[in-house]
């Protein structure tokens, strides 16, 4: 199964050909460690590419770890030869500068990495490849899964390597079981980069030994990838590469049918060139996504001029993909700042349906949504869809799924003399409508809660007689749009009517509660709104979203330091309850829109999982992800209040929407007469 033509470099050569050659044979830690033959299976991987595949070596950095140097021989080959005078040790910090530094500013198509060695599991089953200098304080190591993740970012500069091939002979041992200390290795990431491919092959599955032949000094499994390259050229073994994996893979199964061979190598990405399994035999490959002509590209750059990316981009790109049958990508957030650069990305994106653009599902969604708040718009892109659809002979599109219906009801407290307040609320569902106001008479809390209550309940009669049986006609949330020193209120333990009999619940274990501070927002409502559309157009998950604040962080220019810039748009406060009114002031000064704090400061002890959890679920993850969509927060609020139906969480959570505002004035010429005024007056 050859490499389609069009997936390797047509730049492909040599002299564009770098790769990483290590072989480890003695270890500082003990001499127990010492494996011989993997210096000799590193030099003969060398000498293949210097060779046969004409890799000139100054393009291969060569480190080893020999037993005994001088028995290496050097005299096969001329570039052999040349390469004894430029190998270098295999220690960590010689392995971290060639793959991490000199590697990653060459400007090439191809890397090859080739490893022999020790090699160990991480508890959460990274491959680390154990270094010469390893010893009983700290088994030194390259963490291979950090780093092929690191180059598969844009931390190396794209379009350099778009083809990367890993093959590593070593054992792939539970870490644990030696006792050791392996420390952490993680040398971060970017931005995952469209276009770029790694083959991956090692030599054994986990808690696999990988049989190395002491007295041939060769690794059983390096003979039998070395027997498939001998004698290919370059531009063979890249396109046949697939080929040569799964033939070797064969020739284990058939050493092991005859007990000559107790591993297995594994493909740990057993995917080609295009990106397609080549396991699946007789399986056809996924074609290629249908590619937009000019004349829909000229359409596009006309429509999408000047518009700025819509805050339901995120949507619109998720669904293209499964419009076309096939699954989104891994990495959270869009491809680019542009709708033309995220239109680019999705031609390029592989897909089932080859009939089927991927760009014209997104225009599709991005027309529906636009709506009748931009008509003009809308109706530009779906001529664009039909004309695009009826020219290229694209299948008829799924109408896009419709937009989230939810009602919030909007309660905001106005001071009006001491301890008693002027309320207003209002219901927003796919409309904003006036629903009471107190009037000229102000109230006092008790009586705030008692009006709610009874608003709710009359809200629940409206909405349940519509009957469409979801969410949508039940009152969601509650969003209490208060002066700055009532957002430390604890609003969702008010007390409202629940069920039969006059029971009474808190506000916050029936509907999603909320503070809201908009009067507050006005100097800061540039950073604000930035910072929400980033959160909402990139799908609520993206690096730097949300931000954890300690004590020690919270000095006075906080807020400064958090205004400039799209994120993040979410703080998680870890403070104590005399640090809160710092905290907010930096929240409205910098313009986030979103923050958790706890009433009175640190959790008591026996909600300290309370803050573990939501910290841990909001903090980026290994790829520098939050491991929930921020925008769901309001939600695991909720469901975290509901765990503790027993308990004051003091949980509170702030939720700015810009996009969800009302009016502050009345939306009624006069003050409310309404039955609900004068229970909450008795």
């Amino acid at each position: 199964m050859s490499a389609p033509n069009d997936l390797v470099p047509t730049t492909l050569c040599p002299e564009r050909t770098f790769a990483l050659v290590v072989g480890v044979e003695r270890y500082a830690i003990d001499p127990t460690w010492d494996l011989r033959g993997a210096a000799s299976d590193a030099l003969r991987f060398a000498e293949w590419l210097t060779g046969s595949a004409k890799v000139p070596p100054g393009n291969v950095r060569l480190l080893l770890s020999p037993v005994a140097a001088e028995e290496l021989d050097w005299s096969a080959t001329p570039e052999l030869t040349a390469l004894s005078r430029l190998w270098r040790p295999a220690t960590e910090e010689n392995v971290k500068n060639a793959l991490l530094v000199e590697l990653a500013q060459c400007d090439g198509d191809m890397l090859w990495i080739y490893w022999a060695g020790h090699g160990f599991l991480s508890p959460r089953r990274d491959m680390m490849l154990a270094c010469a200098d390893a010893d009983v304080g700290q088994v030194r190591h390259l963490n291979l899964d950090s780093a092929l993740n690191w180059w598969d970012t844009d931390k190396v500069q794209y379009p350099r390597f778009p083809l990367q091939a890993v093959l590593v002979d070593a054992c792939r041992i539970d870490s644990r079981e030696s006792g050791l200390n392996f420390g952490s290795n993680d040398y971060g990431s970017g931005n995952v980069q469209v276009g770029r491919r790694q083959f991956m092959l090692y030599a054994s599955r986990p808690g696999e030994a990988a049989k190395n032949d002491t007295e041939r000094q060769a690794g059983q499994f390096t003979e039998a990838l070395l027997d498939e390259l001998a004698g290919r050229s370059l531009p063979d073994c890249v396109s046949d590469l697939a080929d040569i994996g799964r033939a070797v893979h064969g020739r284990f199964e058939e050493l092991r049918r005859r007990g000559e061979a107790w591993q297995l190598p594994q493909f740990i990405k057993d995917r080609g060139w295009d990106a397609c399994s080549f396991l699946d035999d007789g399986m056809p490959h996924a074609p290629k996504a249908a590619r937009l002509d000019q004349r829909a590209w000229d359409g596009l750059g006309e429509a999408f001029a000047g518009h700025a990316l819509p805050r339901h981009t995120h949507d619109a790109y998720a669904w293209a993909f499964r419009a076309a049958g096939c699954t989104t990508p891994v990495r959270e957030g869009l491809p680019g700042d542009s709708l033309i650069d995220i239109a680019r990305d999705l031609d390029e994106r592989q897909g089932r349906n080859s009939g089927m653009p991927l760009t014209v599902p997104f225009v599709r969604f991005l027309a529906d949504r636009a709506g009748p708040a931009d008509s003009a718009w809308a109706q530009g892109l779906l001529n664009w869809v039909e004309e695009t659809r009826d020219r290229l002979d694209v299948a008829a599109l799924p109408p896009p799924p419709p937009a989230p219906c939810s009602t919030v009801l909007h309660l905001r407290l106005d001071p009006v003399g001491e301890e008693t307040y002027r309320v207003r609320m209002w219901r927003r569902r796919e409309t904003v409508t006036f629903v009471w106001e107190s009037g000229e008479c102000p109230l006092r809390f008790d009586e705030v809660r008692e009006a709610l209550g009874h608003q709710l309940k009359l809200l629940q009669a409206e909405l349940g007689a519509i009957g469409e049986g979801d969410r949508s006609s039940e009152v969601e949330r509650v969003e209490f749009h208060v002066p700055f020193e009532l957002l430390d209120i604890a609003f969702d333990r008010w007390e409202v009517p629940a069920g039969r009999g006059g029971r009474m619940r808190p506000l916050g274990v029936l509907h999603h509660v909320v503070v809201r501070c908009p009067e507050e927002r006005e100097n800061a409502q540039a950073a604000w709104e930035r910072k929400w559309g980033w959160l909402r157009t990139q799908g609520g998950k993206y690096p730097e979203a949300v931000r954890l604040v300690k004590e020690a962080q919270l000095r006075g220019d906080l807020g400064v330091r958090l205004r400039s810039g799209r994120t993040p748009a979410c703080l998680v406060a870890d403070l104590s309850g005399a640090q809160t009114e710092d905290l907010l002031d930096a929240v409205l000064e910098s313009g986030v829109p979103a923050a958790v704090w706890w009433r009175g400061g640190t959790p008591a002890a026996d909600d300290a999982d309370l803050r573990e959890e939501l910290t841990r679920l909001l903090e980026p993850n290994d790829e520098g992800r939050p491991t929930a969509n921020v925008l769901a927060l309001p939600q695991r609020v909720h469901e975290l209040r509901l765990e503790r139906l027993t308990a004051d969480s003091g949980l509170t959570l702030l939720w700015d929407d810009p996009d969800c505002m009302v009016e502050t004035q009345s939306l009624r010429g006069s003050p409310a007469k309404d039955p609900a005024r004068a229970a909450a007056q008795r």
